[in-house]
């Protein structure tokens, strides 16, 4: 009599031959489980790896996004190409910064590291104002950092580096490389104490850096891309340049979504205080102040206009960006609106930004920019030092509202005397006074091609030779 025969157990089910190959059951199962592992291992390797490039790349580039309108600072900006050509191997290297990554139209700006040195020019002391209480008043300032020059600038440069004896390590090829945490501890984690200023593209704080020097700290307002942006321009714009009537900018914070940029600090206020506001209870600035303060001015311009390639057209000079240090010596500040103007361009397209009563008008109707929209704000600066008074003031009658209007009624009128600042205590000579009313109306020339260079603007603040009456300037 047989035996019943036994159920196949789970091991008769493993060791079963299956397909075509005849492999066993618990083969085909660790086949799968091998594959299966595999697949896991290499996605995990690639999302990685992918994972890396993207934040080398987020670090790398810094792009530009949309920008929200705010209120006299709204800011787009397109840099021209610079040829590599145009510089020697050893000036400098080429900084791309991409506005999306793989973009083949990156823009290059070319970056000096060496620092230069030479005498310090322009340094008279001319009576500047009646009373100075030295604690009184702050204002940020930088003054440039090294050149990108196709010829040798005979500007004055500034002496000893406020960056010494800190580390010289730097992300960008020039200024100094700050960790938030150093600027944490700079302005006492940015203490509302230290604020002493605000606008719409963020917040500056007075700090110290180890070194004991004192710093004034952009942190940038990241709102739609906006810190990207005006980092952006603010370093293409004076990170490569030094001048000694450029505020400088000593360096910057690159740390995830931050961008922080670190300028020297100057506390004796800008020009716009002095002539309207909070300086004003110091003093009255003198004539020879206001002159020589223009005249640092008209030399910052001429040589963001004619000494370097590309040129830098400022595009939001005004009194306010103007500041002034304790020797009375101007600083151009504020590059957020800057352009790059490169070789052979004659002008670029853009949206009209500035400041009221300060813009051009061929700038303001047709949006073509070039220097000559700075030269027709500086001619307004000029008018705004020689009278004491805004370019637009509504508080005035009707025919004194618009500055450069008034001032040429009262030319056309001979009543020149009238136009100087009644605070001024020792009035220029009626020569000195037309020359600068001559200088600051050819500026404003509502033709921008019958507009001067800026290095003839300077010489005309400079020379002494005789000039065309006033009187026959039509109004």
């Amino acid at each position: 009599m047989e035996a019943p025969s036994s159920s196949p157990t789970l091991q008769d089910h493993l060791s079963r031959p299956t397909g075509p190959l005849h492999l066993k059951v618990w083969e085909v199962v660790c086949i799968a489980l091998g594959v299966f592992m595999a697949v896991i291992f290499f996605l995990t390797v690639w999302l990685t790896m992918r994972s890396r490039k993207r934040t080398r790349r987020a670090s790398a580039n810094i792009p530009v996004t949309q920008i929200p309108a705010i209120s006299k600072e709204i800011k787009e900006v397109r840099v021209e190409q610079v040829p590599a050509t145009d510089f020697g191997a050893h000036d400098g290297v080429l900084l791309t910064i991409q506005d999306k990554p793989g973009d083949r139209e990156s823009d290059k700006v070319m970056v000096h590291l060496g620092v230069s040195k030479s005498r310090r020019g322009d340094e008279s002391h001319s009576g500047s104002f009646r009373y100075m209480d030295k604690d009184a008043g702050f204002q940020s300032a930088e003054e440039g950092g090294s050149g990108t020059f196709r010829q040798a600038s005979t500007h004055g440069i500034t002496a000893p580096s406020p960056l010494v004896g800190l580390p010289e390590f730097s992300y960008l090829g020039w200024g100094h490389w700050f960790t938030l945490r150093d600027l944490e501890l700079a302005t006492n984690r940015f203490s509302k104490d230290n604020i002493i200023g605000e606008g719409g593209y963020g917040v500056v704080y007075r700090g110290e850096i180890v070194n004991g020097t004192p710093v004034a700290v952009k942190k940038l307002l990241n709102n739609l891309g906006q810190a990207e942006k005006e980092f952006r321009v603010e370093v293409e714009a004076i990170g490569h340049v030094r001048h000694k009537n450029l505020v400088r900018l000593l360096g910057y914070c690159v740390e995830g979504t931050q961008r922080i940029l670190v300028y020297e600090y100057v506390n004796n206020g800008n020009l716009e205080q002095w002539l309207h506001g909070a300086m004003s209870h110091r003093g009255s600035l003198t004539w020879e102040a206001r002159i020589k303060i223009l005249l640092g001015t008209a030399k910052a311009l001429a040589y963001l206009h004619e000494a370097i390639e590309p040129k830098v057209v400022h595009r939001d000079i005004k009194s306010s960006n103007i500041l002034i240090d304790d020797d009375f010596d101007a600083k151009v500040s504020d590059f957020g609106l800057a352009k790059l103007l490169g070789a052979g361009k004659s002008h670029v397209t853009t949206r009209v930004m500035g400041t009221f009563g300060y813009v051009a008008p061929e700038y303001a109707n047709t949006g073509l920019l070039n220097e000559k929209s700075d030269i027709y704000s500086f001619g307004v600066v000029i008018l705004e030092a020689i009278t004491g008074r805004d370019p637009v003031d509504y508080g005035r009658p009707a025919n004194e509202v618009n500055l450069v209007d008034w001032l040429k009624m009262m030319v056309a009128s001979r009543r020149s005397e009238e136009v100087v600042d009644p605070t001024i205590e020792t009035r220029p000579s009626t020569r000195v006074l037309k020359r600068a009313l001559l200088t600051a109306l050819r500026c404003v020339d509502p033709d921008s091609e019958k507009r001067p260079k800026m290095g003839q603007v300077v010489r005309m603040l400079e020379s002494d030779d005789p000039i065309p009456r006033v009187e026959e300037i039509e109004a």
